[in-house]
């Protein structure tokens, strides 16, 4: 092994090499296809310390009986001096035990590669672009936007973790109707301050005090010279100061979760550029947008002056959808769909590979997008990977009563009220407490409680008490030593396996743009080593700090600091600060 290669890796790349010999022996064809074979520890401990799936996978390629194939592989391993035992169990996987020695070197290679321990290579040259939380400029962010917020930054930590390179990108719905409304907005509280009584805000404009500000601001920058002035002639600078001054605040929010963007798209910039009639010729040119008739809206009856009109339909019936969905309205104006479609195909420019976030209420859209994106880029000559992430909404809870959010009333939770609350890695850890399109609670008393029913306190709190020995240790001048490494018992070894499992994590999670994996083997590794340390109270000779062995205390505390090092490196991916002290 390496100084750098960790262990799976190096168990990986052993059984590659008992795999070419067996084709060179004839016993597996040329070529054989591996993809499939994973080394792994096996589900329950006691079977091993790794466990590998060759034989199943490339019994069928080897025109072989899989446990027949697995006694060739066996035979090769047994000449390996850092396997102690084989085992072939069930339908022809191996269980694997390692010697002492190959955990002891992992323990090694954590504290030599430190912050870099379970980084990995495998998204070396591939730029990943992940859009997250793109919500609307025409107010703060509240907790409605906080889920889809984290799960996508922590995505771009892990992704980059793993060695992509990540483009964090907002889309900035700066066109239609709902920005319409914003300006209009604005230029009421605009008239509020040059002192007029506006009294109650008016039906289907924004309500919120948040917009105050921008009235004064506009209201010192132009004096009253629109205050009585038509509409069309302050429309498009109030729309373009007021959506300026919303991406300001949004942006100070997200950096409240410590989640700052690396690129703003702004969707009116994109339609000045002709994109989405680019993005329509592609797909015409392949026969994929044409004009038709839109038909009536189903289950219902249609209104009394509906009529049909002829619209340009992109064909998404193919790809699973119910209808074919058009891509400009009857004046000629886009819609979202086709405003999308030119959106992705202009990100697909300069990635080789999207994810996007989106609210689990946008799910019925991920068909034709997807279908869309995967037409545009291969006519584009480029096969551009497209993923959608769906996120559910979190339920805020107060006191057992569900807290109650409007946008557009502008009662809401704001993401700075909660962050000021409980904490920005309190927010950030609970919502990847659960799969992202798993339904959440974030209750303001649970989410802060002292309680290993607790995941942000049980991992914070292991680091913390890594921290506390080493400092009692200190105090009594004793230091982590890998010099007696060799007196680590079977308990300690348990410990140093669940450490290792890091770089594979790391690995796992970030090809299936799962972040959230990471929190839950971070949990793991919490509870190993509260469990280890809980032992320590009914064995003592498995406590920490042994007074009569100098020795053994020196290699406890090395393990002790290595595990602390692994679970930084965890809540580094996830944007989260690893406390010393609680």
């Amino acid at each position: 092994m390496t100084d750098t290669q960790t262990l799976h890796a190096h168990y990986a790349a052993k059984i590659d090499a008992v795999l070419n010999a067996l084709e060179m022996e004839g016993d597996l064809p040329p070529e054989s296809d591996r993809s499939n074979v994973a080394v792994e520890p096996p589900r329950d401990p006691a079977h091993g310390d790794l466990a590998t799936n060759a034989a199943m996978v490339l019994a069928k390629q080897a025109r072989s009986n899989p446990r027949a194939l697995a006694d060739k592989i066996v035979a090769h391993l047994e000449r390996d001096p850092e396997i102690t035992a084989l085992d072939i169990a069930g339908p022809g996987f191996i269980n694997i035990r390692l010697t002492q020695d190959v955990w002891l070197r992992e323990l090694a290679t954590i504290a030599a590669l430190g912050e870099d321990y379970g980084r990995s290579a495998k998204g070396s040259g591939t730029r990943v672009n992940v859009e997250f939380v793109s919500a609307n400029p025409t107010g703060p962010m509240h907790m409605g936007h906080c889920r889809g917020a984290v799960v996508g930054d922590a995505l771009c930590g892990l992704l980059a973790f793993a060695g992509h390179e990540v483009i964090r990108e907002y889309y900035v719905n700066d066109a239609g109707g709902q920005v319409e409304v914003l300006a209009r907005s604005a230029h009421l509280r605009y008239r509020e301050a040059l002192g007029e009584d506006i009294g109650t805000i008016p039906e289907g404009l924004y309500p919120g005090d948040y917009l105050k500000p921008i009235g004064s601001r506009l209201a010192e920058e132009y004096g009253d010279r629109y205050r009585d002035a038509p509409e069309a002639e302050w429309l498009e600078q109030f729309r373009t100061a007021a959506v300026a001054a919303m991406m300001e605040m949004i942006r100070a929010d997200l950096a409240q979760l410590g989640i700052h963007h690396d690129v703003f798209s702004s969707e009116a910039a994109l339609q000045a550029a002709g994109k989405p009639a680019e993005a329509e010729a592609w797909l015409r040119a392949q026969d994929l947008v044409y004009d038709g008739e839109l038909e009536a809206p189903k289950g219902k009856a249609p209104p009394e002056d509906w009529e049909p009109v002829e619209l340009p339909l992109f064909r998404s019936t193919e790809f699973g959808d119910d209808q074919d969905r058009p891509i400009r309205k009857s004046d000629g104006k886009w819609t979202y769909f086709g405003a999308d479609l030119a959106y992705h195909f202009q990100k697909a420019e300069t990635a080789d590979a999207l994810i996007d976030i989106w609210g689990a209420d946008h799910s019925g859209t991920v068909k034709r997008i997807t279908a869309a994106v995967a037409a545009l880029t291969r006519g584009a000559g480029r096969d551009v990977p497209f993923d959608v992430k769906l996120v559910q909404m979190v339920k805020l809870m107060r006191a057992g009563e569900p807290v109650k959010m409007s946008k557009r009333s502008g009662n809401f939770i704001t993401i700075a009220d909660v962050v000021e609350e409980v904490g920005k890695d309190v927010v950030r850890f609970t919502m990847l407490t659960r799969k992202p399109d798993a339904q959440m609670e974030f209750d303001f008393a649970k989410v802060v409680e002292a309680s290993k029913d607790n995941p942000v306190f049980y991992v914070q709190y292991a680091h913390a008490r890594i921290h506390s020995t080493l400092r009692k240790a200190a105090e009594q001048g004793l230091a982590p030593s890998p010099a007696g490494l060799e007196l680590l018992t079977e308990a300690d070894l348990a410990l140093i396996r669940e450490a290792a499992q890091f770089p594979r994590m790391v690995e796992a999670a970030a090809q299936a743009r799962e972040p959230h994996r990471i929190a839950f083997y971070l949990n793991d590794l919490a509870s190993a080593f509260h469990s280890f340390w809980n032992a320590g109270n009914d064995d003592p000779s498995l406590r920490m700090i042994q007074s009569d062995n100098e020795t053994l205390t020196g290699a406890r505390l090395f393990l002790a600091t290595q595990v602390g090092q692994v679970i930084r490196n965890g809540l580094a991916i996830l944007g989260v600060e690893a406390v010393e002290a609680m």
